[in-house]
């Protein structure tokens, strides 16, 4: 009989009966079987595992380059704070002390009169405190020609103090013999700025806390 005849003839319901070659045959078939359903499962397992990586993988990228972008911005960050602070310091030392005002009077005063102005008016009035400076307004009135005037303005631009001016107001007088030019005359606010020196600075705040506490008794009452 043919190995063929035997599978023909094969009782699936008594396999104890199967000759031996269907039964190496049929355990050989089941063995191959369960090694790929477990290689197959085995497979699935790792492929969704590499997936699983590689999506953490690509969010640990996103993370770690969304840190990169920001460290570069911090470090052109602290470049500008650093710039800013060089650019303030330099500024704060434009400001002259309260020993120094004084002369920076004088250097308008004599700005404006080398400039062929004649001062009509230069009344210092008082200074206002900021926050770490303060503001100190002159009240000027001067006499001149539009020539004089821009000089003076440009001279005490020109002055190592900063110097600004505000409220300009410019007038005519009278003309001069010959039809020269007219005499005019300009009002203006001159600011300067003084450094407040730490005992000042600290005399301020005891000012301000003081009148703090009388506003929240006088509340109170």
């Amino acid at each position: 009989m043919s190995f063929i005849d035997d599978l023909n003839n094969l009782d699936p319901n008594n396999p104890g009966v199967w000759p031996a070659p269907v039964k190496a045959l049929v355990f050989a078939l089941v063995f191959a079987g369960i090694l790929f359903a477990a290689w197959k499962l085995d497979v699935v397992g790792q492929r969704e595992e590499l997936a699983g990586l590689e999506k953490e993988e690509e969010e640990q990228m996103v993370v770690l380059d969304t840190k990169q972008k920001k460290a570069a911005n911090l470090e052109a960050l602290k470049e500008q704070m650093k710039e800013m602070e060089q650019s303030f310091g330099d500024m704060v030392k434009q400001l002259p002390n309260q020993t120094e005002v004084a002369g920076l009077l004088i250097d308008i005063s004599q700005t404006g009169l080398a400039s062929g102005l004649e001062f009509k008016l230069f009344q210092p009035k008082g200074e206002t405190p900021k926050e770490f400076y303060a503001e100190l307004p002159i009240s000027l009135s001067v006499v001149g020609n539009y020539h004089q005037f821009g000089e003076f303005v440009s001279g005490i631009a020109a002055l190592p103090r900063i110097v600004t001016t505000h409220d300009i107001n410019i007038k005519p007088l009278s003309a001069k013999d010959g039809g020269d030019e007219p005499v005019l005359q300009m009002e203006a606010i001159a600011k300067t700025y003084r450094a407040l020196d730490e005992g000042t600075e600290e005399e301020e705040e005891e000012v301000t806390s003081k009148k703090g506490k009388k506003n929240k008794k006088a509340k109170k009452k």
